[in-house]
């Protein structure tokens, strides 16, 4: 069994989600979304830390996963997402959690089979794939999908190492 807290890091909104992954299926636990009041910096920060150590405590997740840095539309925005990163995984390195890193892109391969895919299509199969019964908010269904790629990543390197050899480019 692996629970598994996915979060999707932003100064103002930060969206997470928890799944548990057993045998190799997924299923929901959580979600919601971290709302930042608007106050200076320093202190959404704090928020962003106290709200994801709450989380942690209160679901014992066994690892995390956060989705990488992308370029933003300015420098700012780009340091400041960062910084909010950076809130959330010292939370999760306070409580002695393994954190993931994976770039939206790879998100997005993982979970819709397209690194291209919109914010519409997540939703969609975040929805599909943990069979919930409406469809979650655009943070909270990112950050799911975050945990949902971590769960596969994981799967994927447990079938790789257990494999004997590759003939063609597949295990056997």
């Amino acid at each position: 069994m692996a629970l598994i807290l996915g979060i999707d890091p932003g100064s103002r909104k930060t969206g997470f989600g928890i799944i548990n992954h057993v045998n190799g299926k997924s299923s929901y636990v959580g979600s919601g979304v971290i709302r930042v009041p608007d106050v200076t910096l320093p202190e959404r920060l704090k928020v962003i830390f106290d709200s994801v150590s709450q989380i942690i405590e209160e679901y014992c997740p066994q690892e995390v996963a956060i989705e990488h840095v992308f370029m933003a539309k300015s420098a700012g925005s780009a340091l400041k997402l960062g910084q909010a990163r950076g809130a959330a995984i010292v939370a999760a390195v306070n409580h002695e959690l393994p954190v993931a890193e994976y770039e939206a892109r790879k998100v997005k391969q993982s979970v819709v089979g397209n690194g291209g895919a919109d914010k519409f299509q997540v939703q969609h199969m975040v929805k599909t794939l943990l069979k919930l019964p409406s469809t979650p908010q655009e943070d909270a269904a990112d950050a799911l999908a975050i945990a949902i790629c971590h769960a596969n990543t994981q799967q994927h390197l447990i079938k790789s190492a257990k494999a004997k050899s590759f003939r063609r480019g597949r295990m056997v």
